[in-house]
């Protein structure tokens, strides 16, 4: 590629780094360590590059050390391992300042890591961005051998969703103050989840089934070179409808082959870490299961709202405990789990020893025992020092054979934690 046009990109894209309009999100990043960042498509990793961008220009650091490039512009499809020396002989040319390098979707350029990797022996601080699978498999994570730091990016909290419509979380009345809009925003929030992008558009459902066509055909179908693409769409579905339910890779081979398009149970398994690989699910374990049955036999969790949504005919229940997974997936990373063992809790933070049961409403006298009685049960099973029950917009504490369960809405319980 022609370093003229490599020049006039660096400018271009170093003007745009400087003028973004941001909403600070909570990402808190070491300054001299090494970052790649992954997610979903559209989650806000290119966001986060230029808030970390604006922290170096705040505390000091001039904007002729930034150096951004956006690989998915259309106007460097040709761009080619020896193109990302270039770039780096083309900025020494232009500037007198050490580069540090925000790299954006390079994961469409082949042999990146051998790039990047280069370039943190070499002592530049290097920020990295990409949305599939080649950000986290097992190959690159050799190549980079520790050299960078990997930062998971989810969709909004609900704390940022509110910010970004308004509403002034600093003000410590902020719950009296606006719960009625605070509520109203939640039902958004709960039916259509936290992509930034989302948040101010009027088609919502539009926007995220056009994402979701390009998760499925870029980032599994093209990635991963899928020819069973009905049995794959057939899974995502079935995944979707058992949201709440422990499944085993047999039941859901069972399932997708019963629809006409025959597949094994090691196709799933691999469909299975596509789908976990691009960001779209992820799964949790049964705390107190035996080894074979923790790989076999997991709960499945979509990485946002507003895609599961897409799936769902009556969504509600299903939306409600998803959205907590998401939450709590967010807050303790892979420290979640969930109990069976003759009695089913939904949720276990281990490092907290917290149990949680997610349920739309109590007002149901059976519903109300159920929920209640596996927390009471699971406690004298295994050590609980908090229990919980997550609903749609109930609260109260329950006290019941000397235990104390708190009863939560999830709007309150999501500003909460």
């Amino acid at each position: 590629m022609e370093k003229d046009i490599i020049k006039l990109l660096i400018a271009e894209y170093q003007q745009k780094a400087i003028e973004v309009s941001l909403q600070k999100r909570p990402y808190n990043l070491e300054d001299k360590l090494n970052y790649v960042f992954v997610g979903l498509r559209r989650v806000g990793k290119s966001y986060l590059m230029f808030q970390q961008i604006r922290h170096l220009l705040d505390t000091g650091h001039s904007p002729d050390e930034i150096l951004y490039f956006n690989f998915e512009d259309d106007r460097i499809t040709s761009f080619s391992i020896e193109d990302l020396d270039r770039l780096k002989v083309c900025y020494e040319e232009m500037y007198d300042s050490k580069p540090i390098f925000f790299l954006d979707e390079i994961q469409l350029i082949d042999q990146w890591e051998k790039f990047v990797r280069r370039l943190a022996d070499q002592g530049y601080r290097v920020y990295v961005t990409g949305s599939n699978a080649k950000m986290l498999s097992s190959e690159i994570a050799t190549t980079l051998g520790g050299r960078y730091i990997i930062q998971h990016v989810y969709p909004y909290s609900f704390q940022e969703y509110l910010t970004s419509m308004g509403i002034n979380l600093e003000d410590r009345n902020f719950m009296y103050h606006y719960r009625s809009e605070i509520v109203k925003l939640y039902e958004n929030y709960f039916r259509f989840g936290g992509l930034p992008e989302q948040t101010q558009l009027v088609d919502k459902r539009g926007w995220l089934s056009s994402l979701y066509q390009k998760i499925f055909f870029g980032d599994l179908i093209t990635r991963y070179q899928v020819r069973n693409d009905f049995a794959l769409r057939v899974l995502i579905r079935k995944l979707a409808e058992n949201v709440k339910q422990p499944i085993s890779f047999n039941r859901l081979a069972n399932i997708v082959s019963s629809s006409g398009k025959r597949i094994s149970t090691d196709t799933v398994i691999d469909y299975l870490g596509y789908l976990k690989e691009s960001w779209l699910i992820f799964p949790i374990e049964n705390i107190c299961a035996k080894l074979a049955e923790k790989e076999s036999n997991k709960k499945y969790y979509f990485i946002d709202n507003g895609i599961l949504n897409l799936f769902l005919v009556d969504p509600i229940t299903s939306l409600l405990e998803n959205q907590v997974a998401i939450h709590i997936r967010r807050l303790y990373g892979d420290d979640v789990y969930f109990y069976q063992h003759g009695i089913e809790v939904d949720f276990y933070i281990l490092e907290e020893e917290m149990a949680i049961q997610v349920s739309y409403s109590l007002q149901d006298v059976e519903t109300r025992k159920r929920e209640v009685n596996a927390l009471i049960k699971m406690s004298k099973q295994i050590h609980i020092k908090k229990m919980m029950i997550i609903t749609k917009d109930e609260e109260e504490t329950i006290v019941q054979d000397g235990l104390s369960i708190e009863v939560i809405p999830a709007w309150k319980w999501l500003l909460t934690t």
